[in-house]
């Protein structure tokens, strides 16, 4: 079976033109290319599942720039590491990230890396209690005076200066 080099091309509103994406796969030799208009918040695309479903061994996804292929870092991590367990290589053509060399791999590591150390500190922020507070207990900030200027004694600002 051949392998193929996969193109994936998204804009996130009908305003918006995938043409220069598109010329830009074409341009690094993508073929078929997938084409979505789609919002990058959620992995659940039509367009992204068919070009996904399709991807196998040896295969390459490009896109342009990474955030086209999704959002958040951690969407981004646990699509890379579906991709790389599959052996399927990774291309972005403005970062210049290419799975297939060392210094892309190594990208991809680090990558990982610190969405692994995100995903430690959203843990551990969420079980220890706010400061100064106890769990569960919220305190509004919305009609609270705010704190008095205490760089002026009270008193002397707004007393005039009497002439001598």
């Amino acid at each position: 079976m051949a392998m193929s080099i996969t193109g994936y091309a998204r804009v996130s509103t009908n305003d918006q033109d995938p043409t220069s994406q598109v010329e830009a796969l074409r341009g690094a030799g993508c073929d078929p290319i997938y084409v979505e208009r789609a919002s990058g918040a959620t992995m659940e695309r039509s367009q992204w599942s068919e070009c996904n479903r399709g991807l196998g061994r040896g295969d390459t996804l490009v896109v342009v720039r990474i955030d086209r292929l999704g959002r958040s870092l951690a969407d981004l991590v646990s699509t890379l590491d579906d991709l790389g367990t599959r052996g399927v290589h990774f291309r972005s053509l403005t970062e210049g990230i290419d799975t297939s060399t060392a210094l892309g791999r190594m990208f991809y590591q680090l990558a990982g890396a610190f969405a692994e150390y995100e995903r430690t500190l959203i843990s551990e922020r969420s079980e220890e209690p706010p400061a100064g507070g106890s769990v569960g207990r919220r305190h509004s900030q919305k009609n609270r005076k705010p704190a008095p200027d205490n760089s002026v004694p009270r008193g002397t600002a707004s007393q005039p200066q009497q002439e001598s």
